[in-house]
């Protein structure tokens, strides 16, 4: 995982990240790989750091950013 030590989030947006996680994930199809499960919380959490606490943005953000990463 990218380096996020020095990340700090209130509980309010560690629960928004949450819902944002679990939507992304959730909308991947069987068997969602762990690299996928990463990239997408890696994602929320460099988007949440600079600002964004909308948990649809946050998933289609991170979403995006799975579909046009190099495989």
């Amino acid at each position: 995982m990218k380096d996020f030590s020095n990340a700090s989030f209130p509980p309010e947006t560690i629960a928004i990240m949450k819902i944002a996680l679990d939507a992304a994930v959730a909308s991947l199809p069987e068997p969602v790989s762990s690299a996928h499960v990463q990239s997408i919380a890696e994602s929320i959490l460099r988007s949440s750091k600079e600002g964004e606490r909308d948990p649809a943005a946050l998933q289609r953000l991170a979403l995006m950013e799975l579909q046009i990463s190099p495989r």
